[in-house]
């Protein structure tokens, strides 16, 4: 563990070599932001609106389960596309990794700030997890930064791929959130058959950089472990909350070390850091 910001990080994002892997809680920073930031909010959001059985009102994947299964999936999707539907407002730590000469950006959650902040480039797409109860035989879309569909093949023009491995709101409302969505992934992913093989190709040898993102269920583990599997042997996490028992064991097994700052410190010296380089 470590208060401070290793200077591996700085370089290795300066150079390509560390990849963010940004959870909902990104979405704190700044002030926080007009959509959920975190499983518990969106779930309250949904439940609100659609009755569902008291004791999976507070667990995301088993209500969206119960509404696709007892109201539709058009329904569930709706409730989505309303929960997401603010215009999406990238903070610093978004503007910051946009300056950035990344190759890969993971983020995993359904919001369209990472690419909004994107916006002004060019040389980037989307490959975005899709529910296959939608897309029968189908694990990812591709998007050109313009939102328009493209093809994997289409990824080795772009300089930068940002992955959404849960779907997003934008550019056409793909959403992995219900039990059965997991089930389909999970069933397939420690062969990895449903990581993007541009994704693969990228992650080999380099670092992933954990912000806004935390360990505590088997889900969140297993995402993580598998996006990074054949990567490199050091990876980071800025978590300034005391860790789980299970957090605990998922950081040391991966190699992870913990950075313990608030989200907010962090990317306030990381971009201090990168401003006091370029004035050198």
């Amino acid at each position: 563990m470590t208060a401070t910001i290793p200077t591996e990080i700085q370089a290795g994002l300066a150079g390509g070599q560390v990849i963010p892997y940004l959870g909902p809680g990104v979405l704190d920073l700044d002030g926080g932001s007009a959509v959920p930031s975190a499983p518990e909010t969106l779930v309250e959001l949904i439940t609100a609106k659609v009755t569902v059985p008291h004791k999976i009102r507070r667990n995301l994947t088993a209500a969206g389960q119960y509404i696709e299964n007892f109201k539709h999936r058009k329904t569930l999707v709706g409730l989505l596309k309303e929960a997401f539907a603010a215009a999406p407002a990238p903070n610093s730590l978004h503007r910051y990794l946009a300056g950035q000469p990344l190759p890969l950006i993971v983020d995993a959650w359904y919001d369209a700030s990472m690419a909004a902040a994107l916006a002004g480039r060019s040389d980037f797409g989307q490959v975005q997890g899709v529910s296959r109860a939608e897309h029968f035989g189908e694990w990812v879309h591709y998007f050109h930064a313009d939102g328009s569909p493209a093809a994997e093949a289409d990824a080795a023009n772009w300089n930068l791929l940002l992955y959404k491995p849960l779907g997003g709101i934008a550019p056409a409302a793909n959403f992995i959130l219900s039990d059965s969505d997991y089930v389909e992934v999970l069933t397939e992913i420690d062969i990895q058959t449903p990581i993007p093989e541009p994704v693969k190709q990228i992650r080999s040898g380099r670092h992933f950089l954990f912000l806004g993102c935390r360990f505590r269920t088997q889900l969140e583990r297993t995402y993580a472990r598998q996006i990074m599997k054949r990567s490199s042997d050091l990876h980071w996490a800025v978590l300034p909350d005391e860790p789980t028992r299970n957090e605990e064991r998922f950081l040391a097994e991966q190699r992870i070390r913990r950075i313990d700052l608030p989200l907010e410190d962090f990317v306030r010296r990381l971009a201090g850091a990168a401003a006091a380089r370029q004035a050198a």
